[in-house]
C-alpha cells in the first residue's frame, strides 16, 4: 500500500499506547504471510537486544536495538508520531502448513508495505 491503511495505523497506535503484546495479527507483505502477536516497539527492541546480547558473535549489535525508538519523537504538532512499522513477536512466516520458524520469531514490517491483513493468528485453532 502506498498509503498506509488508517485502520492498521490505528491498531498499531493502540498497541503502542496500551503497551500490550496480546494483539494477534496476520499480514501479507510482498506475497509472504506473516502471523503472530504485535508488541510495542520499545518492548520489541528490548527483547531483540536481549537475544543479541547473549550471542558471542552478535552481542555488539544489541546496542543498536537498545536506543530510543524513533516513534517517541513528536510529530510536527507536538503529538507522538504515528507508528510506521508493526513489531511482531512469536511470529511465523507461513509456507503451506509450515510456520517458519516453528517457535516464532521477531519481525518488523513497514505498515505501508502491508497489502492485506486480518485480526488473529492463523495458527490458532479453537477446539
Amino acid at each position: 500500500m502506498s498509503n498506509p491503511d488508517e485502520l492498521l495505523v490505528a491498531l498499531s497506535t493502540a498497541v503502542e499506547s496500551e503497551r500490550s503484546n496480546q494483539m494477534s495479527l496476520t499480514v501479507v507483505v510482498g506475497g509472504a504471510v506473516i502471523t503472530g502477536r504485535l508488541a510495542p516497539e520499545a518492548v520489541w527492541r528490548e527483547r531483540v537486544a536481549e537475544v543479541l546480547k547473549d550471542s558471542d558473535r552478535l552481542g555488539p549489535f544489541s546496542d543498536v536495538f537498545s536506543r530510543e525508538p524513533g516513534g517517541d519523537r513528536p510529530d510536527h504538532d507536538g503529538a507522538p508520531a504515528q507508528p510506521t512499522h508493526l513489531h511482531f513477536h512469536l511470529a511465523r512466516i507461513l509456507q503451506g502448513s509450515l510456520g517458519i520458524p516453528e517457535t516464532g520469531g521477531m519481525y518488523r514490517v513497514a505498515i505501508k508495505d502491508v497489502s492485506a491483513w486480518t485480526v488473529g493468528d492463523l495458527s490458532y485453532f479453537d477446539q
